[in-house]
């Protein structure tokens, strides 16, 4: 007979609704931190300059993308394969995946690194940038995308305590690492005290120096007793299932995540040229639509928890129960951040309802593709 953690028991027999709430509550914290890290970036980086500013509207985006590939693409290919295996009572498998995810997080930082690293130059004057815009953001982009391999382990460890029900240590790490940023950054773009003067370069290392913080804290606890699925050395390599479990899920949910950001991206370029009126309007409901997407996220990650190892448990009734209301929560979060946009914001911001439709559609339509891909999973 399978003996199942009291934290497993718990995501398959606690009350949907408050147990969703309830796993979400540290990501909310987590999300007004991914919200601090956007602001703060863009007022630190704006002491140095238009130049400089420039040069971070051409970066910043490709960095989002990473971040969002990673953690919300890949990541829930992670949590989603982990928390199928401990829904199972496979406990060494969930340690298997959490081994063969950490090797997954370092190539993908190889090569995330040296493609960005390779044409990074080339795509930033493609873009506009030329003269002292450029330089800057070539440099600014050789240290973020240098240092990649700390926003794929961060991203991809957090998503391993995260897939065994542990929401608050990733929570806790991505805080932590907040903290670090906010302290370093106007350090070392300023040379305050013993630091020396980076300017821009600064800006992207205090950048990197919150998710390198956050991935030491959580291998530190992954390493440890306290882990529920935790990283082994024996586990550290690559295996062909487990990266089909993982990849199954993570690279069509990471492609989903880049053709958004791409299609955001595509659509300021056609609005480009309504004029400058339009520009800021649609630059407006942009920015409030990206604050929605870390609270979504921290719902959705504790979804795909829930829905996964309730899959793994094959109790596919309870995975269908909690899909719909996450579905109905996010979707609720999105018509309300809708409303009030609408009160707050005038017609001109009109274009957020369109945005929570969209979204409570989606959220339907993944409850049924996650529906039919579990019941194959339960066949195979």
């Amino acid at each position: 007979m399978t003996v199942l953690s009291p934290r497993t028991q718990r995501l398959l027999e606690a009350p949907v609704l408050p147990l969703l709430l309830s796993l979400a509550a540290p990501n909310v914290g987590e999300a007004v931190a991914r919200i601090t890290f956007l602001a703060a970036d863009a007022i630190f980086v704006s002491w140095l300059g238009s130049d400089a500013l420039a040069a971070a509207a051409v970066v910043l985006p490709l960095f989002l993308i990473l971040q969002t590939a990673t953690a919300s693409g890949i990541g829930s290919g992670v949590s989603s394969s982990i928390g199928r295996a401990l829904g199972a009572g496979d406990r060494a498998l969930a340690s298997s995946l959490a081994g063969v995810a950490a090797i997954i997080a370092v190539v993908g930082a190889a090569i995330t690194s040296g493609a960005l690293l390779l044409f990074g130059p080339g795509l930033y004057a493609a873009m506009g940038l030329a003269a002292a815009p450029l330089e800057l953001a070539i440099v600014y982009g050789a240290v973020l995308f240098g240092g990649s391999g700390f926003v794929w382990l961060m991203n991809v460890l957090a998503n391993v305590s995260r897939g065994a029900g542990n929401m608050v240590v990733p929570a806790t790490a991505i805080v932590i690492g907040e903290v670090f940023h906010l302290a370093l950054s106007p350090a070392l773009i300023l040379g305050w005290g013993p630091f020396p003067e980076l300017g821009i370069a600064g800006a992207a290392l205090a950048a990197l120096a919150a998710y390198a913080v956050g991935a030491a804290i959580l291998v530190g606890h992954l390493a440890s007793s306290a882990a529920l699925v935790r990283l082994e050395r024996i586990y550290l390599r690559l295996k062909r299932d487990e990266v089909v479990a993982i990849l199954q899920v993570g690279a069509v949910a990471a492609g989903s995540a880049v053709l958004l950001q791409l299609t955001i991206f595509f659509m300021a370029g056609l609005i480009a040229g309504l004029g400058s009126a339009t520009v800021a309007a649609y630059g407006a409901a942009l920015r409030l639509e990206l604050l929605q997407f870390p609270v979504t996220f921290a719902f959705g990650s504790a979804v795909i928890t829930m829905v996964a190892t309730a899959a793994g448990a094959r109790d596919y009734d309870r995975a269908r129960r909690a899909a719909w209301t996450g579905a109905a929560v996010t979707g609720a979060i999105g018509l309300g951040g809708g409303w009030l946009a609408l009160r707050l914001g005038g017609g001109a911001l009109a274009v957020f309802v369109v945005i929570a439709v969209v979204s409570v559609l989606f959220g339907a339509g993944l409850v049924v593709f996650m529906r039919v891909a579990f019941a194959r999973l339960a066949r195979g």
